[in-house]
């Protein structure tokens, strides 16, 4: 399980964090944060999808 984390979940923070200047959250509280991800992860899909 180890090995292959290496290879699924970290790059796709890194590319978030790196490539698309993701630092920190804009909104406070739980939900918000919820939703904030959420249209985080699905502008990571749709790049990865367009590429």
């Amino acid at each position: 399980k180890r090995k292959q984390r290496c290879h699924d979940v970290e790059p796709v923070f890194g590319n978030i964090k790196q490539n698309h200047g993701f630092r920190r959250f804009m909104l406070r509280g739980k939900e918000k944060v919820a939703i904030e991800w959420g249209l985080l992860a699905i502008a990571q899909n749709v790049r990865k999808k367009a590429a």
